[in-house]
């Protein structure tokens, strides 16, 4: 079981997943799992469950099922984008991400899909918090100096961002 997970699998239900994604030691491309691990420290809510996971596509539905809100935190490069940025964004997005969208699966708006024709269980309430990064290529522990730089901000912004999601549900 992962270590970050609030409540055991079998009471997901009428609950909220917020799920960092990223690798810790690919520079700004760990930006999701650190925010949610953070967060967890001072976010304290009986319905919400924290996890992180470095994959995407088919093995993020496991994770995802049975939710009545799922809340994903991810790394987004774009083509124009400034670092530190903080983008809020629905699956019809998803290709922009750099977790959501995995080159050695399925990306994640087809996994949606294929879960519905599955009769998997996925709610429609899945919001993005994706934060413009600089680097995710060079392996390091810490953030670039862009980033780094806007790190308390941004937690500041994603951390109120989902305290507002979690109150829409309760």
């Amino acid at each position: 079981m992962n270590p970050l997970l609030g409540k055991n699998m079998k009471d997901k239900k009428h609950s909220i997943l917020i799920l960092g994604m990223g690798n810790d030691i690919l520079t700004d491309d760990g930006i999701g799992p650190k925010l949610v691990k953070k967060m967890q420290e001072t976010l304290n809510h009986p319905q919400v469950t924290f996890s992180t996971a470095a994959l995407g596509g088919l093995e993020v539905l496991e994770m995802i099922q049975d939710y009545d809100r799922v809340i994903i935190i991810d790394a987004i490069r774009t083509k124009d984008g400034v670092p530190g940025t903080v983008y809020y964004l629905t699956p019809a997005h998803f290709k922009e991400t750099l977790h959501v969208s995995n080159f050695h699966d399925i990306s994640f708006l087809p996994a949606l899909e294929m879960a519905e024709s599955m009769g998997i269980s996925v709610t429609d309430k899945i919001d993005i918090i994706a934060i413009e990064i600089v680097e995710d290529l060079t392996f390091s522990n810490d953030f670039s100096p862009p980033i780094a730089k806007k790190y308390d901000r941004i937690y500041l912004e994603v951390l109120e961002k989902v305290k507002k999601l979690i109150q829409t549900v309760y």
